[in-house]
């Protein structure tokens, strides 16, 4: 296989895996050229690499951005803006597990307490969707609570230590 035909076939299956991971497919294949370039890249050869529209290019980056995974270069007497991503593998995990959470774990606990504090007349039905709803909320909870503490292992020696000896 060609260094071309590969990094497409890279760029192509990133993306299908994106949509499983709740982004879209071209957040996700630009995500992927950005990783793999060793150069920034400019949001015009993203868009001939990728066969997109400006507009489309345009808005993935910024939720790219916003996600705190690729970044704005600036080159010296080019007028171009120029994108990069993130390189280091920990931290781009480290990002998208915090983004993620913020997204989608937040937002389901906070419906989970919701609907599992109502009031009860006291019917087998009521107190059952209670403790399952309850049930739910403490798990969901205790899972964002760990990957809080795994996501924050940068910042802690003793984590870093553990991780590095889980390598």
């Amino acid at each position: 296989m060609e260094f071309k035909e590969a990094k497409n076939k890279f760029v192509q299956t990133w993306g299908a895996l994106g949509s499983q991971w709740g982004i879209n497919k071209t957040m996700a294949q630009i995500h992927a050229l950005l990783m793999v370039s060793h150069e920034p890249v400019s949001m015009e050869d993203i868009m001939e690499e990728l066969q997109i529209s400006r507009g489309n290019a345009s808005m993935n980056l910024r939720a790219l951005m916003d996600w705190g995974i690729v970044y704005k270069e600036y080159k010296a007497g080019e007028r171009r803006e120029f994108f990069t991503a993130e390189k280091d593998l920990d931290e781009l995990a480290v990002k998208i597990s915090r983004e993620r959470s913020k997204r989608e774990i937040k937002p389901a606990l906070k419906v989970l307490k919701e609907v599992s504090t109502i009031k009860s007349d006291g019917t087998e039905a009521e107190r059952h969707f209670v403790d399952q709803t309850t049930k739910l909320y403490d798990f969901v909870l205790k899972a964002d609570n760990v990957l809080d503490k795994i996501t924050e292992y940068k910042d802690n020696w003793l984590a870093k230590l553990v991780v590095k000896i889980m390598k």
